[in-house]
Parts: C-alpha cells; structure tokens; sequence
C-alpha cells in the first residue's frame, strides 16, 4: 500500500474513513478482497508471503500499511512486512499496547508505517523513526515518507479527502490521478530522479509496476462498508464491495 488518506473523526457516525492506494508490482500474485478462513478477517491477500496490506475484523478493527522508501535501510530477506496487519487483526490488544511490543522487533523489517484502529483508538507507527503516533480529528494521510509529509500527492489527497469524503465517485477519481509532480516538489527519497517522478502521482503506472487496488472504507459505529476496484496494467480489472454489520 503506497498512499492512505484517512478522515478521523472519534464523535461522528463514521469515525474512520479510508481511501487509499496499493501499489505493487504486475506479475506478484494477489487474491482479491474476500473473507478469510474463519470468517473474521476481511482483506486482499499478498499471495507470495502471506500478508495483507489493508483489512478490517467484524469488530470494527482496521490495520493499513505502506512501505517506507529508503533503498539505503531496505532489508532484503527480511520477516514481510504484510503480516504486521493480519498479527493486529488477529490480536484482541488495544493499537496502543501492541505497537509498544512491536517496537521491539521493528528492526527487523524493512522501514514501514502502520496505521492501525482498534474500535476506539487511533493509533500510527513509523518504524524508520521508531515514532509512535495519536492523530487529532480531521483528514491525514500517508505515504513512503512520514505521516502528513508534504509530498504533494499526500497534500492533494488530503485536500481532496477533505471536500469529498461522502462523494465516493469523487475519492475513486482523486485516487486516480495519475498526472506526475514538477521536479521542484519531487521528495528526495534515495531513488533516481525519474523514479521519483513516476512514483509521484496517487495513481502509478509502469511496465511492470503500479497501483494494483483503490480501497474506500468506512468504519462506521455500528456498520462498515469496503470497496475495492483492481486494476492490473491494461486498466481496471474488476471491483467488489462489502457492507456488514459490526458484531
């Protein structure tokens, strides 16, 4: 997952909003957003190591996860990263108390952010800082870099988000930008410059990589509904939508 823009809003009827983007090379296979065995676990599923990068429980539980691009402290052959996700769902802990234990074995992944929402609590951790995170009401987000960097897709996704959040035709098309950033604003994040430039829309697009899913989920107090539209490189591919109530 490379780009999370939330709407956080602990006294409304929808608490958490989520729109984001998972980008991911062509040919790494993946299953679509379904029910896991057992039936608690709603997500995509990383059909190479295991994990996912988005998902919620029927509780009302929510992990999102984004690398954190840093070729210098990358570290191939490492535990994945998509587990992180499925260990908070499968945990009863509140974000709080599990981000402390990760903590510890943090550095053993390559550097990630993991927002994660336990039913009440808002909770985000940036491992490349080993920083842990509240977040106040309103639109953040989210992507390789820290949370509310001013990369200039994460500005206008929150800028978007934050006149669209009912408009879900509208955040499907913010999502789908895919018009590059001018050199001038391009983050400086250990890439080569015309990777900096591809990487740089909501909406990527190579040869062999790009935005593989675009997921809209609200967790609201007593529902949830989750969209995801997939794309392989010809275009879109196929959508499926979930509404359920918490229980």
């Amino acid at each position: 997952m490379c780009l999370i823009g939330f709407h956080w809003r602990p006294g409304g009827p929808v608490p958490l909003l989520v729109a984001a983007n998972r980008d991911e090379f062509y040919d790494r296979p993946t299953a679509p957003l379904a029910w896991w065995e057992g039936g608690r676990l709603l997500a995509g599923r990383d059909l190479r190591a295991g994990g996912t990068w988005l998902g919620v429980t029927r509780e009302g539980r929510c992990a999102v996860l984004t690398n954190h691009r840093d070729p210098r402290k990358a570290k191939p052959g490492g535990p994945s990263r998509g587990q992180l996700p499925v260990r908070f769902l499968e945990d009863r802990r509140p974000a709080a108390a599990f981000l402390e234990d990760l903590r510890e074995e943090a550095a053993r992944y390559s550097p990630f952010n993991l927002l994660l929402f336990d039913g009440g609590e808002l909770r985000g951790y940036e491992s490349h800082q080993d920083r842990l995170l509240s977040f106040t009401p309103g639109v953040h987000a989210v992507s390789n870099g820290a949370f509310d960097a001013p990369w200039p897709k994460v500005e206008r996704l929150k800028a978007g988000l934050a006149a669209s959040q009912d408009d879900e035709a509208a955040l499907l098309a913010l999502l789908g930008e895919a018009q590059p950033c001018e050199d001038a604003r391009l983050p400086d994040t250990g890439v080569p410059l015309a990777w900096e430039r591809i990487l740089s829309p909501a909406f990527v697009r190579t040869g062999t990589y790009g935005t593989r899913a675009t997921t809209i989920l609200r967790l609201g107090r007593d529902a949830v509904s989750m969209l995801e539209q997939r794309f392989t490189f010809d275009g879109p591919e196929a959508r499926t939508e979930f509404r359920f109530q918490k229980g």
